[in-house]
């Protein structure tokens, strides 16, 4: 499997492996078998989050996604996948909905440290900002929230907090996710050292949605990325399943995500399914599986990306793994961009 660097100091595999099912959809078994079979096609990295698991988000499941690595890792795991952990924002189950800030911090990683059954965490990110976000289908109407200089001040005291739990060495790096190219400039401003090189909490990665389908990340963020050494880990990089064509013509899978959340959390629209249909005609002129094409594709960027590929089930996982090392055509990738022309965020 192919590695791409991870910030300036790290390294990743083009696949890591997402977990937001375990607990829900996967069952602890599964999500066993899953890890296993990741380590085992070379996937070197795992993401989770405290909140997980999803569909639904419930305060009663809070960690419970956490916990189940954590008996993975218990089990023999220790050292052969690398952790990746998000810390819940603004309005979470988790504290009650309490922002992110420098007292909250080392709470929530030492309650992530106990659930994954683990003395460090190789990469801590923050699941959105405290300020709001354009993620999640909010770009049609958003506005930013709150003043500059209360924004950078928890910025600020956050970096700090990091910082001190860089030093005690239970977190080893800092991500970002649902981020905005301004809030990655900030934070990168805020945690260079007295010189203006890099310190111990400046960001490697931003967790942002990507895929063929969702290219919002194509402009200012990837300028930003490039230049800046940051790397994206492309979370829903297969549309939340649309681009496998399984909900095509009104169909709903048993124990699928649309059947349980009807509309995929904004992203099933009038537009969606014409637009699904034609890189799904696109794939098989090309002779391509379009799951193996989505997730080949993000080798194509500009920036370095890894695909966080989540599989309710083993046979979903074994097939997305064969996407590794896979080239596209110059053709193919041409294609793909004119197909983004004539159907731009379909969602």
């Amino acid at each position: 499997m192919r590695h791409i660097p991870l910030g300036r100091h790290d390294t990743i595999s083009e696949i890591m492996l997402g977990t937001m099912t375990f607990g829900t959809q996967t069952s602890q078994a599964d999500a066993h078998t899953q890890i296993d079979m990741a380590c085992d096609a070379g996937v070197t990295w795992l993401d989770t989050a405290e909140m997980y698991p999803v569909n639904p988000v419930r305060a009663e499941t809070l960690g419970l996604t956490e916990e189940i690595v954590g008996n993975w890792v218990a089990n023999g795991g220790a050292g052969r996948i690398k952790l990746a952990t998000k810390h819940s924002g603004d309005g979470s189950h988790a504290r009650g909905g309490a922002p992110i800030t420098s007292e909250s911090i080392p709470k929530a990683i030492e309650g992530s440290l106990k659930r994954l059954k683990s003395e460090a965490i190789d990469l801590y990110q923050f699941h959105w900002p405290n300020r709001g976000s354009f993620q999640f289908r909010k770009y049609w109407t958003y506005r930013p929230e709150g003043t500059r200089d209360a924004i950078l001040q928890n910025m600020a005291d956050c970096v700090g907090a990091l910082e001190r739990e860089v030093s005690r060495g239970t977190i080893k790096s800092f991500g970002l996710s649902n981020e905005s190219t301004w809030g990655m400039d900030q934070w990168m401003m805020l945690s260079s050292d007295e010189d203006g090189g890099d310190g111990p909490a400046r960001p490697v990665s931003i967790q942002n949605e990507y895929s063929v389908l969702f290219r919002l990340a194509d402009t200012d963020m990837a300028e930003m990325m490039t230049y800046e050494d940051i790397t994206m880990l492309a979370f829903s990089p297969l549309a939340t399943g649309l681009i496998t064509g399984k909900y095509q013509n009104g169909a709903v899978p048993e124990g699928s995500r649309k059947s349980l959340n009807e509309n995929l959390g904004g992203r099933w629209s009038d537009r969606v399914e014409g637009t699904v249909a034609a890189y799904l005609d696109m794939a098989a002129e090309h002779g391509i599986d379009p799951v193996h094409m989505a997730l080949a594709w993000l080798q194509t960027r500009p920036f370095n990306c890894s695909a966080i590929l989540g599989a309710t089930t083993v046979p979903q996982l074994e097939h997305g793994l064969k996407a590794q090392d896979m080239v596209l055509s110059d053709e193919l990738i041409a294609a793909i961009d004119n197909l983004n022309k004539a159907h731009p965020l379909p969602y």
